[in-house]
């Protein structure tokens, strides 16, 4: 079995400083052992805990076999649930024959292999690949040219190669073989300095130009005040990834976290008047009347505390973009929008035929006729040439969002942001939508991602995502995940990715189970996070994981001794191993990590004017979501309040008899060593109602809500730059060397 082992005699001091649980030492890994023979015979799989057998072929394919629910008593998995999440890999578990079967053919396949299909190293080390001392390797590097290296005992990749994708070949007498090579940087770059900035959900930031939600436009004018008025160095936006659409009379889902698509942006979007086309439109009768209803579509949100609807907002877009697309280009636009026709390649032609099928035949591509159920079938080449035009019309929009996006970005960094845009990417996507039809060898068909049993949820989640395959990724040399993450950053000062954790393990639920009968499915997190680092090294944008929850020891410290930043949020900072018991007390500011974004709260938490008046509490009794008596969350969350107000108190950052606010509170963010602050936009103006509360579909109008201010009136962009709430912030906020611009006496 050929192996590639880390010879560097280098090792990374743990930068993040102290987080509350006394960490584990992170370990370079090491290739698995093959498991020890065990006896042939054993029951067949019925549910109950799995035979030695089915464990060692588990573990040969990276599935684990029991789970940790927080308390340190590992729970077994199902047996059940092996075979299903080894079916989903490819490997037939659903016999002890099978089992002996699948075992022999995974060991005889690794030692038949002189290369793993992918290596991913690190640049600055060498590295050994583990082939007969008589093999010659070749490596082809992607900008031309060939290193030999020398024959050995063993091989070595020297520390010198050059960043990048590559090829590495190998010949033995007659055999050859080849590999995908990734040389990634070994840490990010550092950011510039401390900084500071908003965390907005652009859909619920309106202007009095909009179209009924906030847009692109919208985004342009919140970076350039955020930025040139107020000092502010980032927005971090919600992901904008393309909704899947929902089939006729049917509300269509408005998470952005379950995107059909994460590879390209929503159309809805667009600010219509931006789109340079607009200008040469000659129907202009039926623009005006379009522009009319989409004031009505304003209006009813921002006038009447209306709800933001996508839907009717994206039927208006739709018909004025469907006549902008049918201006004629000039040669200048005509050649750019070639050049990104030939930049997004295949995946944007399979997009935009899925998104011309799914006109034709509903949103959910495994409904549709058998023969256009895959992306590269004689059939859905025949339809995409009869759908020519519809094609041609989502290629189009693709290239919109992509232009606009691009000048929000530029007008960030011109506004004197030292990031800008902070690009959101989605844990996963819907498993009806776009990207699980194009990448359908690539995911693993019959499961759903979500998270296991544990001490705040006894039932589990089940996110309804399906995951990557380890296997194809790496047999693909990662080449899907490279695109992803190449899209996701480039218009991104930095990307924040949904669950990091993810690059490590998913939990992986089969279909029809229960989220508590799901196991833990690991991926290469040296290639992932090699994956990751290089093509954000290549973008020139830091990254930020959402590490929120259940985190495995060691996780966090590999991902800081990577450069890639984590997320605290204030309430969840406690010290759990002081005297203070289970309880923990408010850990101290000084202990807490340098790489990460600090935050009072997210999108998926209460706002802090709701946590200090306990109007968060309420929300949830009304919805009948405490899991305790309404009298015993309400002295639970009294008593948080009143540890924080003790610990700041102590601090001198709050005087005796004063009240517990979000300027003490920021001022206890400011003395941590935080490298990046980040600002709910609404808390600015005081609005009490979260964007999503999870645990409701129906009951609350999750990720539709517009910024309003404390008594829940809606708040527009022009009345936000106003509001004196943003301006406070960023003059507590302002970092060394660059004060808050003077108010704008006009």
């Amino acid at each position: 079995m050929a192996a590639y082992l880390d010879r560097s005699d280098e090792h990374h001091d743990d930068a993040s400083g102290a987080t509350g649980a006394e960490p584990e030492p992170a370990v370079e890994p090491e290739p698995a052992p093959e498991p020890a023979p065990e006896p042939a015979a054993e029951p067949a799989p019925d549910g109950d805990a799995p035979g030695p057998r089915l464990a060692a072929l588990a573990h040969a394919h990276g599935v684990d076999t029991a789970y940790d629910p927080g308390d340190g008593a590992p729970v077994p998995v199902r047996a059940a649930t092996l075979v299903a999440v080894l079916a989903a890999l490819g490997v037939d578990a659903a016999t002890p024959e099978a089992v002996e079967r699948s075992l022999a053919g995974h060991r005889a396949a690794q030692a038949a292999r002189l290369l793993p299909p992918c290596l991913v190293v690190r640049a600055g080390r060498r590295t050994a690949v583990d082939v007969p001392a008589t093999a010659r390797l070749t490596v082809e590097l992607e900008t031309g040219g060939e290193w030999q290296l020398t024959p050995g005992r063993s091989h070595w990749l020297p520390a010198d190669l050059p960043l990048g994708r590559h090829r590495l070949r190998l010949a033995l007498g007659d055999r050859t073989e080849s590999a995908v090579l990734l040389v990634a940087p070994d840490r990010l770059a550092p950011l510039p300095g401390r900084g500071w900035g908003f965390l907005a959900q652009l859909y619920s930031v309106l202007s009095e130009r909009s179209w009924g939600m906030g847009d692109l436009g919208d985004l342009t004018e919140l970076v350039q005040w955020s930025g040139a008025g107020l000092g502010a160095d980032f927005v971090q936006l919600n992901p904008l990834h393309a909704a899947r659409p929902a089939p006729p009379g049917v509300p269509s889902d408005p998470s952005p976290y379950r995107p059909s698509t994460r590879r390209f942006a929503d159309p809805v979007h667009l600010r219509i008047e931006a789109v340079p086309e607009y200008a040469h439109c000659t129907d202009r009768a039926a623009l005006e009347d379009l522009a009319r209803r989409a004031a009505r579509l304003r209006a009813e949100v921002l006038e009447h505390d209306g709800l933001i609807d996508r839907d009717a907002v994206w039927t208006v877009k739709r018909e004025a973009l469907e006549l902008l697309h049918t201006v004629p280009r000039g040669p200048g636009r005509e050649a750019a929008y070639r050049a990104f026709v030939r930049r997004e390649g295949e995946w944007l032609e399979q997009y935009a035929t899925w998104c011309a099928l799914a006109e034709q035949h509903g949103p959910d591509w495994p409904h549709w006729p058998k023969g256009l159920r895959r992306p590269d079938s004689p059939q859905v080449a025949a339809a995409r040439t009869e759908l020519a035009g519809r094609v041609e019309f989502h290629r189009w929009l693709a290239w919109q969002l992509d232009e606009q996006l691009g000048r929000a970005q530029q007008a960030a960094l011109d506004a004197g942001m030292a990031i800008g845009l902070v690009q959101d990417l989605a844990v996963g996507v819907h498993p009806g939508g776009a990207d699980a039809w194009v990448l359908q060898d690539h995911l693993a068909a019959g499961i759903s991602v979500g998270a296991p049993p544990d001490a705040f949820n006894a039932h589990g989640q089940d996110w309804g995502l399906p995951p990557w395959r380890p296997d194809a990724l790496a047999a693909a040399g990662y080449a899907p995940l490279a695109e992803l993450l190449r899209s996701a950053a480039r218009h991104a000062g930095a990307l924040r990715i949904d669950h990091v954790m993810g690059l490590f393990r998913l939990w992986w639920i089969p279909q029809g189970r229960p989220a508590t009968e799901g196991t833990y499915v690991r991926y290469d997190a040296e290639a992932m996070l090699g994956v990751l680092a290089l093509e954000a090294h290549r973008a020139g944008t830091a990254v930020i994981g959402e590490d929120l929850g259940t985190v495995e020891p060691g996780v966090r410290e590999e991902l800081t001794a990577r450069g890639v930043l984590g997320t605290s949020v204030l309430w969840f900072e406690r010290d759990w191993t002081g005297s203070e018991g289970a309880k923990g007390a408010p850990l101290a500011a000084k202990r807490w990590r340098t790489g990460c974004l600090a935050t009072l709260t997210t999108h998926d938490l209460p706002s802090t004017a709701a946590r200090l008046n306990g109007e968060q509490v309420m929300l949830r009794h009304q919805l009948g979501l405490l899991a305790r008596p309404l009298v015993e969350e309400q002295e639970a969350a009294a008593a948080e309040l009143a540890d924080w107000r003790a610990e700041l108190l102590r601090l001198g950052m709050l005087a005796p008899g004063e009240e517990l606010d979000q300027r003490a509170l920021y001022r206890f963010l400011l003395a941590t060593p935080a490298q990046l602050l980040g600002i709910w936009l609404p808390d600015t103006v005081g609005d009490p109602r979260p964007q999503n509360l999870p645990g409701t579909w129906d009951q609350y109008p999750n990720w539709r809500l517009p910024v309003a201010d404390a008594g829940g009136r809606p708040v527009t962009l022009e009345q936000l730059a106003a509001a004196p709430g943003p301006r406070a912030v960023a003059e507590q906020l302002a970092r060394p060397g660059r004060t808050t611009p003077p108010r704008d006496p006009w």
